[in-house]
């Protein structure tokens, strides 16, 4: 076999470190607004008070929800109705209250809520929008719903208007800190058979399974960052001995921080890990561009990173919230789903590219190098985002 020479193979990767960062400094300053706009899921916090009051509080993006700007485009920018979200979003609280008014009825409807499989009504009986401030963020209202749960009801069903997007739903009893229920729901789809009885939420076995999916799917499709944090591990090294132990560290590592920052052991703030987790990418794509071959430093390297990423995991199951009654099997699923996530993400690009031309001469020069530039491009491109 072949092998590139090495005083070539380093003018390559200077080349291309050059470009990646001139590209990138020129793309931060076009892209960096780019965040503000982005599309998150909406919130749907469900209290079930001792009286059988029911209230459920949902945080939105109310401006792209009026624009109808669906989960279809990860920012708004990408729209059609781009400019009208952007006067939407400058528009005072009140404005924005006076343009949701007529579709409030609406709203409150497209909620699927029964008990036993009898439905239940909600109703908007509150609205908190914050003032338009910075124009180039994203504000987050808050719509009150309230409805009632029948005496002696067993089993909720649940389900978001499919307008609404991707939705969090975490549902709670009055007087307990934690949700004993909690799921990532697609646009439409319903939460179906949420026990209520005993202040019991879902078994072990269904909690398992509903966070292991909830873990994967925040790599595979929606952990862009995460992917190519894994892309980057490969692009190194398409072997999968070495691979396997590089995320099996990668994974105990975030487990590790993932459970501190869920029991509040370790608290930082996201714009301090979000930028860091970007800035792990760019480290790994760029290393790939200067050395050919797996480094003794590089397990704990990605044990670092992981340490870091399992923080960036515990924001996101903060936001989802672990069902009080069946903590210990929800988390145990989500680090499941996240590392089936990873590893489905090895094996593509395994069977994409690894398993016909690792062997072949030229694989470092036409695959590793381009594809780490392009990963050290994006994920500078986030940093800045991230920091700005």
């Amino acid at each position: 076999m072949k092998t590139i020479d090495n005083s070539h193979a380093i003018r390559l990767s200077l080349a291309g470190l050059a470009l990646t960062i001139v590209s990138l400094v020129a793309a931060s300053l076009v892209v960096a607004p780019a965040r503000a706009h982005e599309i998150r899921p909406a919130i749907a916090s469900a209290t079930i008070e001792e009286s059988g009051a029911l209230e459920v509080q949902v945080a939105l993006n109310l401006e792209a929800y009026l624009a109808e700007i669906g989960p279809e485009h990860g920012d708004t920018d990408q729209s059609p109705q781009a400019a009208e979200y952007d006067a939407l979003r400058a528009l005072t609280p009140r404005a924005l209250e006076s343009r949701f008014a007529p579709l409030a009825e609406a709203f409150a409807a497209g909620f699927q809520v029964a008990f036993d499989g009898a439905p239940a009504a909600l109703a908007v009986s509150d609205i908190t929008v914050l003032p338009a401030g910075d124009t180039d963020l994203a504000r987050i209202s808050t719509l009150r719903l309230t409805g009632a749960v029948p005496d002696g009801a067993a089993r909720m069903r649940f389900a978001a208007p499919e307008r609404l997007g991707d939705t969090v739903l975490r549902i709670t009893k009055a007087g307990e800190g934690a949700p004993f229920f909690a799921s990532y729901q697609s646009p439409g789809q319903a939460a179906d058979a949420i026990a209520l009885r005993g202040g019991q939420g879902a078994g072990a076995w269904e909690a398992l399974a509903n966070y292991t999916a909830i873990g994967f799917e925040h790599i595979v499709p929606k952990g862009l960052d995460h992917i190519l944090f894994v892309v980057g591990l490969f692009l190194l090294s398409p072997h999968l001995r070495p691979l396997l132990w590089q995320i099996t560290g990668f994974t105990l590592a975030h487990s590790v921080t993932l459970a501190l920052g869920i029991y509040g052991v370790v608290r930082i703030s996201p714009s301090i890990v979000e930028p860091l987790i970007a800035a792990s990418i760019v480290f790994v794509a760029v290393e790939n561009l200067f050395t050919d071959r797996l480094q003794r430093w590089r397990p704990f390297v990605v044990f670092g990173f992981g340490l870091l990423h399992g923080l960036g995991f515990a924001g996101v199951l903060a936001e989802f919230g672990l069902p009080t009654s069946q903590f210990l099997p929800a988390l145990v699923g989500f680090n499941i789903g996240v590392e089936l996530g990873q590893l489905s993400v090895i094996g593509a690009c395994f069977l994409a590219v690894g398993l016909w031309f690792r062997h072949r001469h030229w694989y470092r020069r036409a695959i590793t190098m381009p594809a780490s530039a392009l990963v050290a491009l994006v994920a500078t491109v986030w940093f800045f985002e991230r920091i700005a």
